[in-house]
């Protein structure tokens, strides 16, 4: 087990290590002359204010000198400050990460929950019409985008309850009622597609696990069917689920920047598009970076309990 941890270990470091190098080079390979486009177009844009702002940004020195200053001080924690704000990187994100976590985490829950007893059900009523009518709903629910989901549900929303809250982002603390009230929309948005992609999966792993021989053990020696189902076979049909949830966290971090926008709720979705468009490097720069290495330590984590389910990949590292 010690030896399949160090192995992942070192692999999560290049990985990681792989992902500093490409957000550097993304940002400074956008076309356009980032510092003109900071400054603005106005008549107060000379060459010498567009030389000063690139020395105090760093960007005169040789683009592997740069990356080796920017990756240096990312390591203690420094990520420079906001151009516009002024404040460093870290309070900007720190600030603003909260409801995306929030949301991820719930949508999370939501549809990975849900997946597991659907998934259960579709392959216990296997031919039957419930399976039938559950895998066209799983279906629909994939090709649905979150962000035109969330715009129709706010529609009927806004038309059926008008006074249901469904925009904006209250703290936890201060109201929990009203936290939830309000992510409850955004999070249905993002967890159907989840639920239908692993319940899909469960099923089909499922499926797979009641044709095999120690099921068929286990029903001759009188088990009933739900022990025989959620006992033995929903075991192994985990394994490939764990995997998968791993994967879908990093499209609920990606889809959530969208549908944050839909709901306006002050996440990072928020904070990423600003500073594009401001073209504002350290906070770019900053909020991919947090973004990318938080999908890739859930992934490794993942990657840790998939070991402890299955016993055979750790003796097999």
């Amino acid at each position: 087990m010690l030896r399949h941890l160090l192995q992942r270990s070192l692999d999560l470091v290049i990985v990681l290590f792989g992902i500093s190098v490409i957000v550097f080079l993304m940002i400074r390979l956008i076309p356009g002359d980032a510092v003109a486009i900071m400054l603005g177009a106005n008549t107060e844009v000379t060459p010498e204010r567009i030389a000063a702002m690139r020395g105090a940004l760093g960007l005169d020195r040789p683009l592997l000198e740069q990356y080796w200053v920017w990756l240096s001080h990312a390591l203690r924690g420094d990520f420079g400050t906001s151009i516009w704000t002024g404040r460093p990187v870290m309070q900007e994100i720190a600030a603003q990460i909260w409801p995306t976590l929030q949301l991820t985490l719930f949508s999370l829950a939501l549809g990975a929950g849900l997946a597991i007893p659907v998934g259960c059900l579709m392959a216990h009523w296997r031919g039957g019409r419930a399976d039938l009518v559950l895998r066209v709903g799983a279906i629909a629910g994939l090709t649905i985008p979150s962000f035109w989901l969330g715009i129709v549900m706010l529609i009927a929303t806004a038309t059926l309850a008008p006074s249901f809250a469904s925009l904006g982002y209250v703290p936890f603390g201060e109201d929990p009622l009203g936290n939830l009230q309000r992510l409850l929309l955004p999070a249905i948005a993002l967890a159907l597609p989840i639920l239908a992609n692993l319940s899909r999966l469960v099923r089909t792993a499922m499926l797979d696990a009641l044709g095999q021989d120690y099921i068929r053990t286990a029903r001759a020696k009188g088990l009933g069917e739900r022990a025989v189902l959620y006992r033995h076979a929903l075991r192994n049909a985990l394994i490939p689920f764990v995997t998968s949830v791993g994967i879908m966290t990093g499209y609920l971090l990606g889809g959530a920047i969208v549908v944050e926008q839909v709901f306006s709720i002050p996440g990072l979705g928020r904070l990423i598009l600003g500073a594009i468009a401001e073209r504002n490097y350290p906070l770019v720069q900053a909020t991919i970076l947090v973004v990318t290495v938080g999908f890739v330590l859930v992934n490794a984590l993942v990657d840790f309990a998939y070991a402890l389910i299955d016993p055979r990949l750790r003796t097999a590292s």
